[in-house]
């Protein structure tokens, strides 16, 4: 894998994705929770045919600005690149646009695992209890 990897990925702004629906506010607008999602899933899928067999990757980090508000219909566009490479992390900018413009913009680092070891842990917390 090498810096560089570009992704992009596009939703269209449904009821279900708003603040109101999300319960990150009262207005029918693309809820930033949504541009959350739409930035990590963009991310992964960018490098996921990059990975060795049994491998993927989870978030760890977001430092994201929502600038402005996309209303329901508009088209919402995430373009990604990962701009680092440390060990097993990586880190990605991203920019959010819809058709008026630029809404968003930020950095995003996820961290390479093994699928089956990740659950087994994650698991365990739960017999910690």
């Amino acid at each position: 894998m090498e810096t560089g990897i570009r992704g992009m990925r596009t939703v269209t702004v449904t009821e279900d994705m708003t603040a109101k629906a999300m319960g990150s506010g009262e207005l029918p607008v693309f809820a930033t929770p949504a541009m959350i999602a739409l930035i990590e899933e963009t991310c992964w899928r960018s490098v996921a045919d990059r990975l060795a067999e049994g491998e993927g990757t989870v978030g760890i980090k977001l430092e994201v600005s929502h600038l402005a508000a996309t209303p329901v219909g508009m088209t919402v566009r995430c373009e990604s690149e990962l701009a680092e490479i440390d060990g097993r992390k990586l880190t990605f900018c991203v920019e959010v646009s819809d058709d008026r413009g630029k809404i968003g913009e930020g950095t995003h680092e996820r961290f390479i695992v093994g699928n089956e070891r990740f659950l087994k842990k994650a698991e365990a917390r739960r017999d910690d209890i």
